[in-house]
């Protein structure tokens, strides 16, 4: 199914999309972080089928899209803080875990007290939501549309690839504008808390909210009090072959590694490694070498965090046996590419 280059569709995919959500199935969606696996968030048949096609374990927590925040309201105990960032970054990249209000369904929430809630800006999910509101649909169960723990897709063409049959139905609503997912913020425990690096910078978070928000390292995200959400697993976004995460020092130490094997007509294996064929993304053109495949790493952040998954995809299908990634910038500005390249590199 497929939409323009603009991001514009017609009404009748966008109908039949509605149909299938009233009739508990899924479907691929698009939105502005990554394409999603989206289904009734009320209906608990219907999240079931998300966490069987994508194979995610029943306690991983699933994000709520609704409409507006006014929507938002109906599932979650709303606050003064959260409608200030949903004044300030709705609809846009930004998730916000609150405590679910009683009676709202719970079927997207493993087993929590809290819900995580976000507004997409995507003019699809715009127009689906409207579509929706007729039958009574107020908030879509929308996890990345991949396999658990695989590389996030950015584009229709991954959700394709990546669950074939198993979702029938995906609106091509073109390339993800911001290409990482969301920034989770959580409100539920008082102070603010920024559980995932998103779009949105931590720096911004604390200026709307006029307080600091701490950003939660890996030993705080276990933290008994603290609510499990997607993608906080030390293992993550991972591509089929494994991926090493380098310093353009030890990147260029590596390459020159593997020329000298090549040179003595030895099979490169370096760490225990097999680099016959071996796939790079950096800033600059490495060293010509047999079996390497080059691709050009933005220096430019948001183009960075928007390439990220497109180009893991496409060098994941050259059949490679690694990946070589240069390490980004360490700012805060890249703190998303940077969490999602070392939540990768630790699946290898």
């Amino acid at each position: 199914m497929s939409g323009v280059a603009d991001g514009t569709m017609t009404d009748a995919p966008l109908a039949e999309a509605a149909a299938v959500l009233q009739a508990g199935g899924v479907i691929g969606l698009p939105t502005e972080t990554v394409y999603g696996l989206a289904a009734n968030a009320a209906d608990e048949q219907a999240v079931t089928s998300i966490y069987r096609i994508k194979g995610r374990p029943a306690d991983h927590p699933l994000i709520v899209h609704v409409a507006d925040a006014l929507a938002a309201q109906q599932w979650a105990e709303w606050t003064p803080a959260a409608q200030r960032l949903a004044d300030a970054f709705w609809p846009g990249p930004l998730t916000l875990v609150l405590r679910r209000r009683a009676g709202a369904p719970p079927f997207a929430s493993a087993g929590q007290d809290t819900i995580a809630l976000r507004v997409s800006s995507h003019p699809v999910f715009q127009r689906l939501m409207q579509a929706l509101a007729p039958v009574g649909i107020t908030g879509l169960a929308a996890p990345s549309a991949n396999r658990f723990g695989r590389i996030s897709p950015s584009r229709a063409a991954h959700v394709r690839s990546g669950l074939g049959s198993a979702v029938p139905l995906v609106l091509d609503g073109g390339p993800s504008e911001v290409g990482v997912e969301s920034t989770i913020v959580d409100l539920s425990r008082g102070a603010p808390v920024l559980l995932r690096p998103g779009g949105i910078s931590l720096q911004a978070l604390a200026d709307c909210l006029g307080q600091p928000v701490r950003a939660a390292d890996s030993q705080a995200t276990r933290e008994a009090d603290a609510p499990r959400v997607p993608g906080a697993l030390p293992s993550h976004y991972a591509p089929s072959v494994p991926l090493r995460l380098l310093s353009a020092g030890a990147l260029a130490a590596l390459l020159q590694q593997r020329a000298t094997a090549l040179s003595a007509a030895q099979t490169p294996v370096i760490d225990g490694l097999p680099m016959g064929r071996i796939a790079v993304w950096r800033p600059e053109p490495p060293p010509e070498q047999p079996g390497l495949f080059w691709r050009c790493q933005p220096t430019e952040v948001a183009l960075a965090a928007r390439h990220l998954y497109d180009t893991l995809h496409q060098l994941d299908a050259l059949g490679v046996d690694a990946i070589l990634v240069e390490q980004p910038p360490a700012e805060p500005a890249w703190r998303a590419v940077q969490d999602r390249l070392q939540r990768a590199a630790a699946a290898g």
